[in-house]
């Protein structure tokens, strides 16, 4: 059994979810999923006997990274979870780098799913125009959220030890800053394990049994 926890992006609207799901459309009181988009997931892990937890972070437009960092952080003090499984998804990469950082010793696995992948300094707006400029795609970027010009200060040296798996999903709307990740890890190899999904930027809707196939495998590998 590993005790998981999975980090959501930003507050993702139900149109999106619905616009690509191969199920059911979704349907909520705001529009707005939060951690919600992890309930097949959930079920798929628990079902193997993993503790999962998701928790909701506060929403983008009056939260911020250091607070969904100490949310995180929380939930796994809270619950005396050690040898944690450690999910990003999107914008959940910078959470989860900042969460390793503060508490190393109760990760055990990184996983960071179609996800920014920052260096000490980075925001995940500075991590989207960089993507945009070596690409050479001029798109007009809207007013980002406080959380996404927020930049993630913390040692890298402390998390490097620490296992990491790349899930780059190859039909991702999310290139621009994915594939920044993408050449990080080219140049370190070494410290990664880089697994292709094809599939949106949102398994989760678009193929799920393959999402739940990968996070299972990796939580039947870890050590604990």
């Amino acid at each position: 059994m590993t005790d998981i926890v999975l980090v959501h992006g930003g507050n993702m609207s139900t149109r999106t979810w619905n616009l690509l799901t191969t199920g059911d459309p979704v349907v909520t009181e705001d529009g707005r999923l939060g951690a919600r988009y992890w309930e097949g997931t959930i079920a798929a892990l628990s079902k193997e006997h993993h503790r999962v937890f998701a928790p909701s972070l506060t929403d983008e437009l009056v939260g911020s990274l250091k607070g969904h960092i100490e949310e995180v952080i929380a939930v796994i003090s809270e619950n005396n979870l050690h040898h944690v499984m450690l999910v990003g998804h999107s914008y959940g990469g910078m959470v989860i780098t900042g969460v390793a950082a503060a508490m190393v010793d109760n990760i055990s696995h990184l996983v960071y799913l179609d996800a920014a992948v920052p260096d000490p300094g980075d925001s995940l707006y500075s991590l989207l125009k960089q993507g945009l400029r070596s690409s050479g795609e001029q798109v007009l970027i809207p007013d980002p959220a406080p959380p996404y010009v927020e930049t993630l200060d913390f040692d890298p040296q402390i998390i490097r030890s620490i296992p990491k798996t790349y899930i780059f999903c190859t039909k991702s709307e999310y290139l621009a800053v994915t594939g920044i990740a993408r050449k990080k890890i080219e140049a370190s190899p070494d410290s990664w394990e880089f697994v292709e999904l094809l599939s949106s930027h949102v398994p989760m809707a678009d193929k799920p049994d393959e999402i739940y196939r990968l996070l299972i495998g990796i939580a039947s590998g870890i050590d604990v």
